[in-house]
């Protein structure tokens, strides 16, 4: 494999606290009740719409406006509890240094997007860093992913793609690129399986170790 694709919540960065906090705010604003916080890792994965869809149940006529509450407080606090799972930032220092580009698709709208991963991994030449952008469709659609390979100029089937719900595993089986579940992420073992991980890995780690160990060429 001569690249890798990375999802960003519950790949690169834990973000379920920031998430939570911001969308059950948006819910007591418009006096809906809230959920839990572990609630939200089945909550989460599809884009910001449809998490508050599901967020305010069977108010969907509220659903604008904790939608709109959600992004503006989410915006301006989405590093406030954000932290890079450990290992993260020594794996991609790793992939860095062996000359395999890294990129990160996400479903978080884009200038959030940008915003922590340029936060938290400052010193990383990312080669493409995605959100979700105005008219192109969120994953599981492989739209975003083909328009990352078709930029690095590298076949789809080049790519490991790492992420941690059945919404990045299907994508990355639509792109033809390989899947790669994170166990330390938000889903389960049993969910990465059953949609389709080749891979499943403990740790940053242990991917390292088992797919880009230093003396292999990848390029």
């Amino acid at each position: 494999m001569r690249a890798v694709l990375f999802d960003l919540d519950g790949t690169l960065t834990d973000t379920l606290t920031d998430i939570s906090d911001a969308m059950n705010r948006a819910l007591a604003r418009n006096g809906l009740p809230q959920w839990d916080r572990d609630a939200y890792r089945y909550l989460v994965g599809n884009g910001a719409r449809i998490l508050a869809r599901r967020a305010v149940r069977d108010r969907q006529d509220l659903m604008e406006a904790v939608l709109a509450d959600y992004q503006a407080w989410y915006e301006v606090h989405n590093l406030d509890a954000t932290r890079p799972y450990p290992g993260i930032p020594e794996l991609l220092a790793a992939l860095t240094a062996r000359g395999i580009p890294c990129c990160v698709l996400s479903n978080k709208p884009d200038a959030d997007t940008q915003r922590v991963v340029r936060h938290f991994f400052p010193d990383i030449p990312f080669a493409v860093i995605r959100g979700q952008l105005p008219g192109v469709p969120v994953k599981p659609d492989p739209a975003g992913a083909l328009a990352i390979a078709e930029a690095l100029g590298i076949a789809p089937g080049d790519f490991l793609y790492l992420g941690d719900t059945a919404v990045d595993m299907t994508c990355a089986r639509a792109a033809g690129m390989v899947p790669a579940g994170a166990l330390w992420g938000f889903r389960d073992e049993k969910e990465l399986r059953e949609s389709g991980a080749r891979f499943l890995f403990a740790s940053p780690a242990a991917m390292l170790k088992e797919l880009f160990p230093p003396d292999a060429s990848h390029v």
